[in-house]
């Protein structure tokens, strides 16, 4: 039984880790078969949305306990995720995978990634372990491996700045996924595309049967 660590950047699309393309790589993990363990970095958040408005709000959350939301409580601080002890990394997506787990959203090309973000992410590109990273999570590839080809879909802006940062993107479709099989990631662009949970979900669920299925 393969087992899966997910890191998630907070509990929200505009803030946070998108909720449905969280819930849904939980889900078709357990239902591939395989073990999961949620992670999110014990840090405070870039800032608070107000989803029902747009508005940014006063409130200073973390990133780990907003996380814990979307988990259930089951969820551990990023340090303690040890490479050793899984087959395989998903980063779902939601602004805050370009806001918390890095600030791409605000800085684009002259963006840096967290440091323990990038320690836990480079350990399984070096163990050469699969991943899979979704929406605008593809965002942090560039900082973890050299030359990768990925997709965030068919947005030419971030595209163009992907491709600035060193990433070769392919532009793709909602239900399919972009796979680099030399470095053993799986791209897909869910919400960056998707109108619809149905639609999410169709590259979710290959990214995911993909990821699984690399050896």
């Amino acid at each position: 039984m393969k087992n899966v660590a997910v890191i998630l950047a907070g509990s929200g699309v505009y803030d946070g880790s998108e909720i449905n393309e969280a819930i849904l790589t939980l889900l078709h993990i357990a239902k591939n078969g395989a073990t999961y363990q949620c992670f999110a970095p014990d840090i405070e958040q870039l800032h608070t949305i107000n989803h029902l408005t747009g508005e940014v709000m006063p409130d200073k959350r973390n990133v780990l306990t907003e996380a814990a939301r979307i988990a259930r409580g089951d969820i551990k601080s990023l340090l303690e995720l040890d490479v050793t002890q899984f087959d395989a990394l998903i980063v779902p997506g939601g602004f805050g995978a370009a806001k918390n787990l890095c600030d791409f959203a605000i800085k684009g090309v002259k963006a840096n990634i967290n440091k323990d973000v990038l320690n836990a992410c480079k350990s399984f590109a070096k163990e050469n372990k699969p991943a899979g990273y979704m929406c605008i999570a593809p965002a942090l590839i560039p900082f973890i491996y050299d030359n990768a080809v990925l997709t965030i879909g068919n947005d030419t802006e971030t595209a163009q700045a992907l491709s600035t940062l060193g990433a070769k993107h392919i532009n793709c479709a909602v239900d399919d996924v972009v796979i680099d099989q030399p470095n053993k990631l799986v791209t897909t662009p869910a919400y960056m595309l998707a109108q619809s949970i149905i639609e999410a979900d169709a590259g979710i669920e290959k990214l995911v049967s993909s990821v699984l299925s690399i050896n």
